[in-house]
């Protein structure tokens, strides 16, 4: 298995870097994402500038991995088109710092790249974990690679797109695992006057509404200290069938706890 990992947070970002190490283990990796952070840019692609990109310095020994100047959607077109030679088998985009839920998803840098993937007729995932303090990257990148051994068996469908949210906290306080539609109203856009002493601008801020009360949603399974798992669509030709299964969600918490 060939998997191209990206992101929106920069190739030097420790969830990068935490997810390829894991990866390594399963399976053949390269790495294309953007030369630095370029969070809440969705599915953009740059049309009317140029795309440069260089191979780096392994962000892990023997990994090939290149960095962009342009979007994680870029990176995967341009990856899946120019850089990587051989048939790449799964796309996944993280670890992000921070979640991506409910009306997140529709300008997540994170979610755009694998939806991107996903458009190029690939299995694809967006893995994110909660903010905190210590953020436990190394048990989402297992999460990770759980999912990614699930899409190689082809236990997962192979036109998957999947948003996977993490709690923060360590995979034995993890409560379970949900499949979830994404919530709506979950957030909501404030635009704050201020004045840089020459001239008046204005500052976008994000705020969420108020807790998540819809069981089936992103936000609610987060709350309750599950891990959710948002089946995405780029179209109906690409709708996961069968619809993917509620065992799956305790086989995957069963194997989950095996590795504490």
């Amino acid at each position: 298995m060939k998997i191209l990992v990206t992101n929106d947070d920069g190739i030097f970002a420790d969830g990068l870097r935490t997810l390829v190490k894991e990866l390594k283990n399963i399976a053949q990796v390269v790495v294309v994402a953007p030369d630095r952070e370029l969070a809440a840019i969705g599915t953009a692609i740059s049309l009317y500038q140029p795309v440069r990109a260089k191979k780096v310095t392994p962000v892990i020994a023997g990994v090939e991995s290149y960095a962009v100047e342009g979007t994680p959607a870029d990176c995967v077109i341009l990856a899946l088109d120019k850089l990587v030679k051989d048939k790449v088998d799964l796309v996944i985009s993280g670890i992000n710092r921070g979640t991506n839920l409910g009306d997140d998803v529709l300008m997540s840098g994170t979610v755009g790249a694998a939806l991107h993937g996903s458009l190029h007729g690939l299995p694809a995932l967006a893995i994110s974990v909660a903010l905190g303090d210590n953020l436990y990257f190394d048990d989402a990148a297992k999460f990770a690679a759980l999912l990614a051994r699930k899409i190689d068996a082809q236990v997962l469908p192979a036109n998957i797109c999947l948003n996977v949210n993490l709690p923060n906290m360590p995979i034995g306080e993890i409560k379970g695992v949900k499949i979830t539609c994404p919530a709506t109203k979950s957030h909501t856009d404030i635009v704050e006057e201020r004045y840089d002493g020459k001239r008046q601008y204005y500052w976008f801020v994000r705020q969420r509404i108020n807790k998540a009360e819809d069981e089936k949603t992103d936000s609610w399974a987060l709350e309750q200290g599950n891990i959710s798992i948002t089946p995405l669509l780029t179209s109906e030709v690409n709708r996961p069938s069968p619809p993917i299964p509620d065992s799956l969600c305790s086989d995957l918490f069963y194997e989950l706890q095996q590795l504490i």
